[in-house]
This record gives C-alpha cells, structure tokens and sequence, in this order.
C-alpha cells in the first residue's frame, strides 16, 4: 500500500469497532426501562449487585495476601523445580477456564480427592466448592500466580548494591520487607489491584460453574439469565448498563502508568538476600509455598489423572465431542485471524502517527479503540447485539458469526499488546533502510516485516486462538444445538454429573491448548525468527 493511504487500514478498524461497540451500546439505552425502575428499587437486584462487588473485592485480597509471600519466598529461594513452577504460573493465564474448573472439581467437589480423604479418615467434610467459598478459591487459583509474577519481577529489580549494604548492616526479614521490598512492590500494586479486581468482576464461566444458586449470582450472570430463561430485554438492559458503567469506572481508576506483567519468568537474582538463614523466613517461605502448591498444583494433576482412565478411548469415540471439536478450531481459527487482521491495521497507522507525524495522542486515541472490550465486557457486548439484531434477523442462526466477532474483540486488547512494541521496535530501526531500497507495501511486508515479526506474530495468534478455544460467555450466549463448542460441551457434562465424560473433554482441550500454543509460536514464529 502506498504510504500516501496510511490512515486507512486504522480508520477503517476504528470505524468498525466504534460501529460494533456503538450500535449495541445504542440499542441497550432504547431498551432499558430507567424511568419505570431502577436497580436500587429491586431487592434481588441490589443483591446481585453487591455479591458481585464482594467476591470481586475479596478474591483480590486473597489472591494479594497469598502471592506476595509467595513471591518473597521464590525470590529467597532456590530450589529444584523452581523454573518449572514459574512456567507454570505462566501457563495458568492462558489456560481455558473451564479445563481449571474441571481439576478443581475433581479435587475439591463432591467425591473429590479431599472428600475421598476424608472418607477414609472417618471424616465427614463440609461442601465448599459451590457459591462463594468456590468462587473465591477458582479466583485464588487463577490470580495468585499472575499477582506472583508480577510481584517477584518487581523484586528482581531491587539493585544488587542494595542486598549488599543490606547484609551489612545486618536488616532483619521485617526491616527488609520494610526499607527494600516495600518500596519496590508498592508502584505496581494499584495496577495489580485493579488488573485483578477487574478480572473478578467480569468472571462469567467461574460464577456460572461454582455460583450454586440465586446467592451467588453477578451481573453478567443475571445478564445471561434475564436474556435466555426469561427473554427479559429491560432487565438484561438495565443490567448491562451497571455492568458497563462500574466497569468503567474501575478502569478510570486504574493507573495510567501501570507496571508492566513480564512475559518472560526473570532470571533469579545473583544477590543473596540476608535473611535467607533466618529462621522466620524459613517458616515463612515453607507455609507460603506449601500453601500456593497445595492450592495449585492438585487441580492441574486432576485433569492428567482424571482423563487418563480406561473408559478414555470410549468417551473420545463420541460423535458429539468431535464435532464440538471441529466447532471449537473453526470459531477459535476465524476469531484469532480476525483479532489478528484488525491489531495489525491499527497498529500500522498508529506506528505512522507515532513515527512518522509524531503524535502520539493522536495514536494512544486510536489503539485505545482497541481496548473497548475492556470497557464494554464481552457479556454486555453480546447483550446489545441480541437486542439490536433480535427485531430483524435469527439471532441464533448467526450464532457462529457472532461468537468469532465476540471472541476476536475479546482478544484484540492482548494481541494489540503483544505486537505495539515490537512494530515500533521495527519501524525504528529499518524505516530509512526500507526507504533507501524502495520497499514499500506487499515488498516491505515480505523481505522485512514478515521476518522480524514472526515471533510475535505467532504468540499473538497463538493465544487469540487459546483464548476462543477456551470462551464460554459467547456461546453461552448465542449457542444452539448445532452450535456447541468444547466449552459449552464441558458445561453441561459438569454440570450433569457425567464426569467420566466430562474428563475426557477436558484432557482433549488441555490437550489442544497446549498444541495450538506449541505449533503456532514455532509454525508461525519459526525456529529463528526474529526478536519479537
């Protein structure tokens, strides 16, 4: 494309996502009934509204107060297996929701591994994994690694200089956190705290899989309840908007300048902390990692140990689970070529505007068009498009379009994250050499894009793709009978008790996941591509 056109592929993608975002923002507004109720007039209503704050709000602390340990003791410690766990805290932002709620199942549900346990102890435990207790551990589980990461990578910036003078002056474990780490860690907890809240608050497939009944129920799970049992369009509006509009406000508060989460597990550090002999952080680092792995490890062993049974091959001779199957790969194939496709138009305007014109609002303005997912959660989105398309087509028989515009959107802000730097890094360093040989379009694309963007390209394609495998709240919304993905499959096997099944649909998305993973960052990124 010649470079007189670069504002093009960007005002085409924002025009569309404003259009996407817009249209079913508009249709929520004409069909929400403010002047005839509103929430605070609705007792079940403020009930929903409020266990959605407080399991949001409660899963935050608890991910917090149990990862900061977590990362003190990792960072203290080097142990065997040590890069090992790290990897695998990486791997549970990527893993599907569903596949960690089928391991925590069958380690914490009824005739799981505690409750068998307890049987043989003569013990009768209580059940705690349906409603709130649930929800909290399934949040726990899910955002304690993430808050670990984050937090040991702030600790690996501590000078060296420092734990030296440290040493010498002989800080005890409680002066350390004090004057070395504290002060490292605070910066970045405002991002964590609201990054982590907000994830929270949007869980949609955890509440629909632990919630347990009216008690346990949030807003986007309300959403879903008011639109597909009782086709209530002004309560799922009216619902919808509160969920927008406290979503909203959560990201206003959310720093601008928020740390960035390390996509690569950093190396351990070359000093040796003081208090590393000390007995209080001997006890300390033990509990806290006893703890982590106890909560984390279990689940992920379930869904190895569950599927791999003798009645496997049975259960995969299924017509259903294949077909669910071949569902799965073509929505989540379309959606992260879709989410692909639009991260890149926008960037490549974006970076002109940055680069090239030298404004960088002008660009923020436009890549935060990409984000409006996180504004608008992908609940409310598929809750104005019902409403906007219900009156004039088959909503259903659109089912399939509908999941992969909803998954590709819900996937844009981490694809867009993914590629910005490394576009930038690019343009930077070749723009006068590709002036100077006359690469421009297709040319440039192919003898220098293309290669130095390989890698990126493929980790942005291989979790679009992981995070459309693993969707529930879209095709929880517009799925059918003949639209059923692993996800939805895996549902309501759960949720039926057929758990032999339900292994087997599991261990064959793990499974998936992990391949989809695999053979796009070295399909794509190949063996020596680029630096991404």
């Amino acid at each position: 494309m010649p470079r007189r056109y670069w504002w093009l592929p960007g005002a085409l993608t924002g025009a569309l996502l404003l259009g996407v975002a817009g249209g079913p923002l508009l249709a929520l507004l004409s069909h929400t009934p403010l002047s005839r109720g509103t929430l605070w007039q609705d007792p079940y209503l403020q009930r929903v509204l409020w266990f959605s704050l407080e399991q949001a709000l409660l899963s935050t602390l608890l991910s917090l107060a149990l990862a900061l340990p977590v990362a003190r003791a990792l960072h203290r410690r080097r142990f065997p297996g040590r890069a090992l766990l790290l990897q695998l805290f990486s791997l549970s932002q990527v893993l599907p929701v569903l596949i960690a709620l089928f391991g925590l199942v069958a380690v914490h549900g009824y005739g799981g591994w505690i409750q068998q346990a307890g049987q043989h102890l003569g013990l009768t435990l209580p059940a705690y994994l349906f409603g709130l207790p649930g929800i909290l551990l399934a949040h726990v589980f899910f955002n304690m690694p993430l808050a670990a990461r984050w937090s040991l990578h702030a600790l690996e910036r501590i000078p060296e200089a420092n734990w030296r003078l440290a040493s010498q002056l002989g800080l005890s474990n409680h002066q350390l956190f004090r004057l070395l780490e504290w002060p490292s860690l605070r910066p970045q907890l405002p991002a964590l705290i609201s990054l982590i809240f907000m994830l929270c608050f949007t869980s949609f497939t955890t509440i629909m899989a632990l919630g347990g009944g009216p008690r346990s129920t949030t807003l986007e799970v309300a959403i879903y309840q008011a639109l597909r049992f009782d086709f209530d369009l002004g309560t799922a509006g009216r619902l919808a908007l509160w969920q927008l509009l406290l979503s909203g406000g959560v990201l206003l508060l959310h720093p601008r300048r928020a740390a960035a989460s390390p996509e690569v597990p950093p190396e351990p550090h070359p000093g040796l902390r003081p208090d590393r002999h000390a007995i209080s952080a001997r006890l300390e680092d033990a509990c806290s990692l006893t703890l982590a792995l106890g909560l984390f490890l279990p689940p992920l062993l379930a869904i190895l140990i569950s599927g791999l049974t003798p009645r496997l091959l049975e259960s995969l001779q299924a017509p259903l689970l294949w077909h669910s199957t071949l569902t799965s790969l073509g929505i989540s194939l379309a959606a992260a070529s879709l989410a692909l496709l639009l991260s890149l138009a926008l960037l490549l305007t974006c970076r002109h505007l940055r680069l090239r014109r030298e404004q960088p609002l002008a660009a923020g303005v436009l890549e935060s068009l990409g984000s409006l997912i996180l504004l608008l959660p992908t609940l409310v989105l598929a809750t104005g498009l019902f409403i906007l398309l219900q009156p004039v087509a088959d909503v259903f028989a659109l089912g399939w379009y509908l999941v992969v515009l909803l998954n590709a959107l819900a996937a844009l802000p981490y694809s867009l994250r993914t590629l910005s730097q490394p576009m930038q890094l690019v343009a930077r360093q070749y723009d006068r050499l590709a002036d100077g040989l006359g690469l421009q379009g297709w040319a440039r694309w192919r003898w220098l894009e293309w290669p130095l963007l390989r890698r990126p390209l493929g980790r942005a394609f291989g979790l679009a793709m992981i995070f459309s495998l693993g969707d529930l709240g879209a095709v929880a919304m517009f799925g059918s009978e003949d639209l059923k993905t692993l996800p939805w499959l895996l549902f309501q096997q759960l949720g039926s008790y057929r758990l032999q099944e339900a292994a087997a649909t599991a261990l064959l998305l793990l499974l998936l996941s992990l391949a989809l993973l695999w053979l796009t960052e070295k399909g794509i990124g190949g063996k020596n591509a680029g630096t991404g």
